[in-house]
């Protein structure tokens, strides 16, 4: 992971933490392949996720580690999902990580976990927001005092005006748990409506990930993930999809493309993706 505050806590003892691939002005070049190299020859592979808004020169600095490592063994994951869903994923692919599951497949589930987990925030304007489509109408209301709105990066982007008559953002059909991080916005609307409204089966507090005022254009925030929290749920999920061996490296992978050396699947081979998760009732936990 590219950042220390997108690494949350385990959600059960068996859940290993994740080790930290610090940014150039944090440590040189030297001393940064070398904790790579004893990540490969303690663990045998490394899935380096992180986020597509992180800066150039930390994007440069992990592909070249693995240029200067050589190494088939190295898979560098980009993910497009603010701050808070970032963290989700990365805990989620820790879950996956002592699971029966092949290094390739782990990687590549990335692609897949992130259309299962619903990151938005609560703002106080979006008027410097550039990550999700915002209407010009929707600008000119950020500069009424006291307006805030409710954003939905993904799976799909939403934006709604809250307010009494306001329609609830579009949420999950299936049983989540909901992750919040509050920052300097003195509101309950995401614990008191949109949770509700979402029928979530619980709600954990966090901190607010240091990215997240830059990723929202705003540092009045209260920013939110919906996720899937059972690891045999998840387990499921990526044990229904369809198994690949890449032409290239002849990693197994999940989905369109190798998440080792990103290649794609001929197109004859391409799998779609399953068209949903096993729904769980709002007041049921999910089951094996």
């Amino acid at each position: 992971m590219t950042s220390a505050d997108l690494v949350l806590p385990p959600t059960d003892q068996q859940t290993p933490t994740a080790a930290l691939l610090q940014a150039p002005e944090a440590q040189v070049l030297e001393l940064a392949i070398g904790d790579m190299h004893l990540l490969l020859e303690q663990h045998g592979y490394v899935i380096a996720l992180y986020p597509s808004g992180i800066r150039p020169e930390h994007e440069r600095r992990l592909h070249s580690i693995r240029s200067v490592l050589e190494s088939d063994r190295i898979a560098l994951v980009k993910v497009d999902l603010p701050p808070l869903g970032v963290a989700v994923l990365v805990r989620q692919l820790r879950q996956l990580s002592i699971c029966d599951f092949s290094p390739g497949v782990v990687a590549s589930a990335a692609r897949l976990l992130s259309h299962y987990i619903y990151a938005g925030a609560l703002l106080n304007s979006v008027a410097r927001l550039d990550r999700v489509p915002v209407s010009l109408k929707s600008h000119a209301k950020s500069w009424v005092p006291g307006s805030q709105f409710a954003v939905l990066a993904g799976p799909e982007p939403q934006l709604v005006k809250v307010g009494p008559a306001a329609e609830p953002l579009a949420g999950p059909d299936f049983g989540t748990h909901l992750l919040v991080a509050k920052g300097n916005l003195q509101s309950e609307w995401v614990q008191e409506t949109l949770a509700p409204a979402w029928k979530v089966q619980a709600i954990h507090d966090t901190s607010v990930p240091a990215d997240s005022p830059r990723w929202w254009g705003t540092g009045k925030l209260v920013e939110f993930a919906a996720h899937l929290p059972d690891l045999s749920v998840l387990y499921q999920l990526v044990s229904s999809v369809r198994r690949e061996k890449c032409h290239w490296c002849a990693m197994e992978l999940i989905g369109d493309r190798c998440a080792f050396c990103s290649a794609p699947l001929p197109v004859s081979e391409n799998r779609a993706l399953p068209a949903g998760v096993p729904h769980h009732g709002a007041d049921e936990s999910p089951g094996p």
